[in-house]
C-alpha cells in the first residue's frame, strides 16, 4: 500500500518511525487505502529554516522566467498523470469521477494560467522631479505557509501555490491527512523538476494540529493562506496576532440561491441540485439555502424535494453515482443527527438517511430539505458542510436581499431570474465576495474569488490572486548631480 510522505529540504523524508505512519480511508467503504507519515516539529522547523535560506540566498525570486517554465512543465505533468490522481482522489476523497477530473483538470489551468502570469510582474517609474524618480517593485514576500483541506485537495494547493512561487515565494505545505496521497502525487509531478532550488518547496502532512499550529504562530512564516472553516481560520488569526502574519483566508460559506417568480422553475430546480450536491455539499461556496419568492413556492417545494429525492448516491467510481460519500463516518453521524435536531426546530421535507444498500463502513447519507422562516435559526445560521439545504419564502426583492444577507457568511450566492435588470440590482446588494445568475459554483482560474464578512478575506485566482504573495516597495532615487 503506497505511503505519503513528507518532503523536506529537496527530498522525500524516508526512515520513519512506525508508530507516525497513519491511515487514510476510503469513504466509500470505510477500509484503509493508504498510509501517510505524521510530521515532527523538528521538520516543520527544518522545513521553514529552509525555505527562509532558500529565498534569501538563491535567485529564485529573480527569475520569472525559471519559475514560468517550472509551473509550465509542472501542468504538462499533473495531465501525464491526471488518470492516477484521479483515481486516487475518487477514493480517497470520494467525490464523482467526473468532480475529480474537473478538480484536476481545474489545477492544471490554474497552473498554465500562473506560468504565464509569472513573466508580467511588473512595477512602475515615476519621475517626480527632473533626474528625481520614484520606483515602484513588486516583490515576493518571502516564505509562505499554505493550508491545504482534503474536500479539493489539487484545486485548493494549486491556487495558492501556483500564485505563491510564480510571486517567487518560498513554500512550505501542510496537507490534509485524509487525502495525503493524493497531494503527494501531485507534489512528485513538481518536485521532479531538478532546476528548483532545494528549500524552494516543502510538503508535510499532519493529523492533529500541533505541527500546523507552530507552523501559523513561527516568526518566519511572512504570509499563511489557508481555506476552511471559519473557526480555524479565526484561530490563525489568533496564532499570528503576535507577529502580524499576513493572512489570506476563504473560509466558511452559508451559500443562499434567490429564485424569483420569474425564473425558470425546472432549469433552477436542476442548477440547484446540482449546485447544493457537489461534493455531497462538502464545498464552501455549495447551495446550502434556497429563497424562493411566495408565489412559486408550493410548486418549486415540489420539484426541489422531487428531485433531491431522485438523487443516486453511491461510489464515486460509478457512472451511475450522482454524489458521492461524506469524508467520512464521524460526518456522516454529525448530519443523521442534524437531520434528527431538524425535526424539532423546522418542517422536514425530505429527511436524508444512509441508504440501505451502503457498506458497513460507508459514509454515504441522501440530501435533505427543511423549511424554516426563521433567521435565528441553527440552520439557517451555521455551516452544515453536508447535503442539507434550507428553505425559506419571501415577498419581494427587497426583503430576499435581507434574507440572504442575514448571517455573519460572504462567500457566494446565486440569483434565478429571467428579468436581468432585477438580477443586477440584487447582485449590487448582496454582501457576498461570488454571486452568479442562474447558474452557481463557476470558478476560473483568471477570475478572483473570495469571501466577505467572516468567509475571509484576500482573493484568490486571477491577478489580484498574486497580492497575498507580494509586497509593493517604493525606491527613491535621485539621479541628479545634487
Amino acid at each position: 500500500m503506497q505511503i505519503a510522505e513528507n518532503y523536506i529540504d529537496g527530498q522525500w523524508v524516508k526512515g520513519y518511525d512506525a508508530h507516525r505512519r497513519g491511515d487514510s480511508i476510503d469513504p466509500a467503504t470505510g477500509e484503509v487505502a493508504a498510509h501517510f507519515v505524521d510530521a515532527t516539529l523538528p521538520e516543520v522547523d527544518a522545513a521553514i529554516a529552509s525555505a527562509r535560506t532558500a529565498f534569501e540566498r538563491t535567485t529564485w525570486a529573480q527569475q520569472p522566467k525559471l519559475r514560468s517554465d517550472v509551473l509550465r512543465l509542472f501542468a504538462d505533468r499533473l495531465e501525464q498523470n491526471k488518470a492516477q490522481v484521479v483515481q486516487t482522489l475518487v477514493q480517497l476523497n470520494g467525490k464523482l469521477q467526473r468532480e475529480a477530473e474537473g478538480e484536476v483538470m481545474a489545477g492544471i489551468s490554474e497552473l498554465r494560467y500562473y506560468a504565464g502570469l509569472t513573466r508580467n510582474l511588473f512595477g512602475r517609474v515615476i519621475e517626480m522631479e527632473p533626474d528625481v524618480y520614484s520606483h515602484i517593485d513588486r516583490e515576493a514576500i518571502g516564505v509562505a505557509a499554505i493550508i491545504v483541506p482534503w474536500n479539493a485537495p489539487v484545486t485548493l494547493l494549486v491556487r495558492s501555490l501556483a500564485p505563491a512561487l510564480a510571486a517567487g515565494c518560498t513554500v512550505v505545505i501542510k496537507a490534509a491527512h485524509q487525502t495525503a496521497l493524493v497531494h503527494a502525487q501531485v507534489m512528485a509531478c513538481l518536485v521532479v523538476d531538478e532546476r528548483i532550488p532545494a528549500g524552494v518547496i516543502h510538503s508535510f502532512v499532519e493529523q492533529g494540529s500541533e505541527a500546523t499550529q507552530h507552523l501559523c504562530a513561527h516568526p518566519e512564516v511572512d504570509v499563511i493562506s489557508f481555506t476552511g472553516s471559519t473557526h480555524v481560520g479565526k484561530q490563525i488569526a489568533l496564532s499570528t496576532a503576535k507577529n502580524l502574519t499576513r493572512l489570506s483566508l476563504e473560509l466558511g460559506g452559508k451559500a443562499p440561491a434567490i429564485v424569483r417568480s420569474d425564473a425558470h422553475l425546472e432549469a433552477a430546480v436542476r442548477g440547484i441540485v446540482g449546485g447544493a450536491c457537489v461534493m455531497a455539499g462538502q464545498m464552501c461556496t455549495a447551495i446550502s439555502r434556497v429563497l424562493v419568492h411566495e408565489s412559486v413556492a408550493a410548486d418549486f417545494s415540489q420539484q426541489l424535494t422531487q428531485a433531491l429525492a431522485q438523487v443516486k448516491v453511491g461510489p464515486g467510481k460509478l457512472p451511475t453515482s450522482a454524489m458521492g460519500p461524506l469524508i467520512d463516518q464521524r460526518n456522516q453521524a454529525r448530519l443523521l443527527e442534524e437531520v434528527r435536531a431538524a425535526a424539532t426546530d423546522c418542517r422536514v421535507l425530505l429527511a436524508g438517511h444512509v441508504p440501505d444498500d451502503t457498506p458497513r463502513g460507508g459514509a454515504f447519507i441522501t440530501p435533505s430539505l427543511v423549511a424554516t422562516q426563521d433567521l435565528s435559526s441553527h440552520f439557517v445560521q451555521d455551516e452544515i458542510f453536508g447535503p442539507m439545504i434550507t428553505l425559506e419564502t419571501f415577498t419581494s426583492d427587497e426583503e430576499a436581499v435581507q434574507r440572504a444577507n442575514a448571517t455573519r457568511y460572504g462567500l457566494a450566492a446565486s440569483v434565478w431570474t429571467a428579468d436581468y435588470r432585477a438580477a443586477r440590482q440584487i447582485t449590487r446588494r448582496v454582501k457576498f465576495g461570488n454571486v452568479w445568475v442562474n447558474a452557481h459554483n463557476r470558478l476560473f482560474a483568471e477570475i478572483e474569488t473570495g469571501g466577505y464578512r467572516q468567509s475571509g478575506f484576500g482573493r484568490l485566482h486571477g491577478v489580484e490572486g498574486l497580492n497575498d504573495f507580494m509586497e509593493t516597495k517604493h525606491v527613491f532615487m535621485p539621479c541628479n548631480d545634487a
